[in-house]
């Protein structure tokens, strides 16, 4: 797939050193409690939050159903305006495209705004190997570049690391002094990639959104270097991933309210770009515009009508910061580009099944994720039908460890037989006084129950069953 290739199916093993690492648990809880509370106390001042969103939905359902004319409409209109629109269908595909077009352009030296896609490509060893240096404009993009590593989170790549880790790296690469302090390390990194802009022969970023009506790519951002990106350089790429698309420019509205409020707890980024073609005489940007289309597995999502919603997240990252897996084990373990709760439901689909085995059984399915998700993606159902898709494709070798096999066989055959069931559950009950306390069972000392309660409590069970309740609401 990749030359780092696809590390989902190491979950297990990259999420405990993740657990082990006080200091990384430490960086995860801060930040993703941060964002998602500041995400609680935005939403709060928005009333009828819960129809934007369900308007949301709708109006992505409306373009997944319809992409093949949504396609069509915004390549026209891309052409119409003066830009110049390429089709990847892979990523090898994707990577020549853009190597190409920077090659022609004569660019030694490539800027890069925050995109995913380019991430998810691989894009920067194709352009080393090319001979031309691509340059992370991104705080946190910027960081994570220096530091070697994959970005940890979908919106912040470098919430894995503090201050002081910036620190150290920004003395260890760029021969800064030492300073925890924000505003400081920021202008670091602006002193460091400030020429960098005026230098670079070709500006790439990706497209938080890509209206069919006008053939405009719209960009997201808080720091600025976006705008330098797509205006400084010559010429501008931009990669868009083809669910990126919405249909009317009217429709950037519902999802502008939403982006800032689920990603960041802002009312709005503090910058928004409206990008439809290149220069016009008397203006300022790049002399070119092309815009790269990218599958990359996506129509094959689009072709699985229970996926399909998959396609309608517009990366906000917020399900991440809900998700108790994600802020524990943190944005590496998943083993790849995306991870948290969308992660699990696009690496397999973007990768293959059979490398992300792992990633749709790494969930508590607590519908955190579908409860904060801006366009109402129910990914603990998704995740529930990616399991089965397992199961019949990419069974374990083995067939799964002993015991869980054993223990599914029979409570499979417990569940076809009441008796059994109903018999079962009065011996727990009864199990159960020498152990629970208040309502909860705190120990269980056989293993393999020992394992869940070593990390959580247990909720007793109910002094009656339901049917027994129901039986005594009929004799009333």
């Amino acid at each position: 797939m990749s030359e780092q290739g696809v590390q989902s199916n190491q979950i297990h093993e990259l999420g405990k050193q993740a657990l082990g690492d006080a200091h990384l648990q430490e960086a995860y809880r801060s930040s993703t409690l941060r964002l998602y509370t500041h995400r609680l106390a935005a939403v709060s001042e928005v009333p009828g939050f819960e129809r934007l969103r369900e308007r949301a939905q709708e109006l992505k359902r409306e373009v997944m159903d319809h992409l093949d004319f949504y396609l069509a409409q915004f390549a026209e209109n891309v052409e119409r305006r003066g830009g110049v629109l390429h089709w990847a269908e892979t990523t090898e595909e994707a990577r020549s495209i853009v190597t190409e077009l920077a090659t022609r352009a004569g660019a030694s030296e490539v800027v890069k705004a925050k995109t995913m896609v380019s991430e998810e490509i691989e894009l920067n060893p194709a352009l080393e190997r090319a001979g031309i240096r691509p340059f992370e404009t991104d705080l946190g993009e910027f960081i994570v570049q220096l530091s070697g590593e994959r970005p940890a989170h979908i919106v912040a790549p470098a919430m894995h690391m503090t201050r002081h880790d910036v620190s150290d790296l920004f003395v260890r690469n760029i021969q800064a002094e030492p300073t925890e302090v924000p505003e400081e390390l920021t202008a670091i990194a602006r002193r460091a990639l400030r020429e960098k802009f005026a230098r670079a022969g070709l500006g790439l970023s990706g497209a938080n959104f890509a209206v069919a009506e006008t053939g405009t790519v719209v960009l997201i951002e808080n720091e600025g270097n976006i705008r330098f990106c797509t205006t400084a350089p010559r010429v501008h790429v931009a990669l868009v991933g083809i669910e990126k698309l919405i249909s009317r420019f009217a429709d950037l509205a519902v999802f502008l309210r939403l982006l800032g409020r689920s990603g960041t707890g802002q009312k709005l980024t503090v910058y928004t770009s409206l990008l439809t073609g290149p220069r016009r005489p008397g203006e300022d940007g790049p002399e070119e515009m092309h815009v790269v289309l990218v599958d990359n597995g996506r129509i094959a999502t689009l072709a699985d009508e229970k996926m399909r919603e998959a396609l309608y997240c517009i990366r906000c990252g917020a399900c991440l910061n809900t998700c108790p897996v994600y802020r524990k084990i943190g944005g590496h373990a998943y083993g790849w580009v995306y991870s948290g709760p969308i992660g699990a439901l696009v690496t397999p689909q973007l990768t293959g099944i059979q490398n992300a085995r792992e990633l749709p059984f790494a969930s508590s399915l607590c519908g955190a994720c579908r409860d904060v998700c801006p366009v109402k993606i129910n990914i603990p159902d998704l995740l529930l039908h990616l399991r089965a898709e397992v199961q019949e494709h990419a069974p374990a070798p083995s067939g799964g460890p002993l015991g869980e096999r054993t223990a599914m066989h029979l409570w499979a055959w417990a569940m076809q037989r009441p008796w059994v069931y109903s018999l079962g559950s009065r011996m727990a009950r009864w199990g159960q006084r020498l152990l629970a306390r208040q309502g909860w069972i705190r120990k269980i000392p056989m293993y393999p129950a020992s394992s869940w309660t070593d990390g959580r409590d247990l909720p007793a069970l109910a002094p009656k069953t339901f049917r027994e309740c129901w039986k005594e609401i009929e004799k009333q």
